[in-house]
């Protein structure tokens, strides 16, 4: 006997296109205020990754994966969660970590090498970011089912790369939060690339997000580069979340620069490709929507320029000037209880 299942399809959010233009009926509620500080987060974001590229080819930073072309995925998603509610980052997220509270030049010395960087402060619900490719949604997904566990009201999301799907710790993890209904929620900062292997290489799907339906979640497909879809999208699904209902958000956005420091990505990609994208630039289609609504101006843009660019200087200047880890530190922590 052939049964017929149910058929499913995957939403594509798009609320604010290249050219600054807003559809209206999709648009979250946002105070002047609010829309000028996602900019600004965003700008904060983009000068803090300028600034590490240059501090890394100095050789005063270690190999470091920049985050250009991908600022609105990043701030629209962490801009939409609450104090409660949770971060476990990959890699390529610093700008959600700053926003959500972890000190500048604590991240740089992180980037420089050292592990105390990745310590946040008490009250900052932000864990260490993780290297390991897909590894942190399981990780999140943990977290988040042991909060309702004990009935707390938060919700933890997770970034990972086009990449991480196509490991085995992301089908666990997804199918782990639909069994057991954890208020996670899984972001895919699809960039097109995972270092040098394009999407297509890596799944015949047509979407990261239908890889959500496999194991009975939501699956939506955003446009990256849009800040306000992102944060719709984020905020639709820390609702979902608080009811057990877990997302999986897919970010369609690009990484305008290499992998990391450690890549050289005109191997694979052609310089029209990237120029394509740049036309799609983030930051650009926010500042373009401003100017259109008369909330922006030069002005305002030189002034913020010079307020980032000094506070991104601040923190580099801390960043040097930390006294170097003891030694010692290589032997601690290796057995329970410390140093034996």
């Amino acid at each position: 006997m052939i049964r017929k299942l149910k058929t499913f399809t995957v939403q594509r959010l798009e609320v604010l296109n290249e050219h600054g233009k807003e559809d209206r009926r999709l648009m979250p509620k946002l105070s002047q205020k609010q829309i000028k500080e996602l900019y600004k987060w965003m700008y904060i974001t983009r000068v803090f990754d300028a600034k590490a590229l240059k501090l890394q080819r100095t050789g005063r930073l270690g190999t470091y994966a920049s985050m250009l072309g991908q600022e609105a995925a990043i701030i629209g998603s962490a801009y939409a969660l609450r104090k409660q509610d949770w971060l476990f980052p990959s890699f390529r997220i610093s700008g959600a970590m700053l926003l959500r509270g972890i000190d500048m030049a604590k991240l740089y010395s992180y980037w420089g090498g050292d592990e105390r960087g990745s310590k946040p402060e008490k009250g900052v619900n932000v864990f260490p970011l993780c290297i390991t490719v897909g590894e942190q949604p399981l990780h999140a997904t943990g977290y988040a089912w042991g909060l309702k566990m004990q009935k707390k009201n938060a919700v933890v999301l997770t970034d990972f790369g086009d990449g991480a799907t196509s490991e085995g710790d992301f089908h666990e993890a997804l199918n782990f939060a639909g069994v057991f209904k954890a208020p996670v929620i899984f972001l895919c900062q699809n960039n097109q690339y995972a270092i040098s292997i394009p999407v297509k290489k890596q799944t015949a799907s047509e979407t990261l997000a239908q890889k959500a339906i496999a194991y009975g979640i939501k699956g939506i497909q955003v446009d990256g580069n849009d800040i306000f879809a992102m944060l719709k999208a984020t905020q639709d699904a820390i609702r979902d979340a608080g009811k057990g209902k877990p997302t999986l958000i897919e970010a369609y956005t690009y990484r305008m620069s290499d992998h990391t420091t450690s890549d050289d990505a005109k191997k694979y990609r052609s310089e029209k490709e990237v120029k394509s994208w740049m036309k799609k630039d983030p930051m650009l289609r926010l500042r373009r929507y401003m100017e259109r609504k008369n909330i922006w101006n030069a002005k305002e843009e030189e002034k913020l320029q010079k307020e980032v660019e000094a506070m991104v200087d601040k923190a580099v200047k801390q960043y040097e000037s930390m006294t170097p880890a003891p030694k010692e530190d290589i032997f601690k922590y290796i057995y329970a209880g410390g140093a034996q």
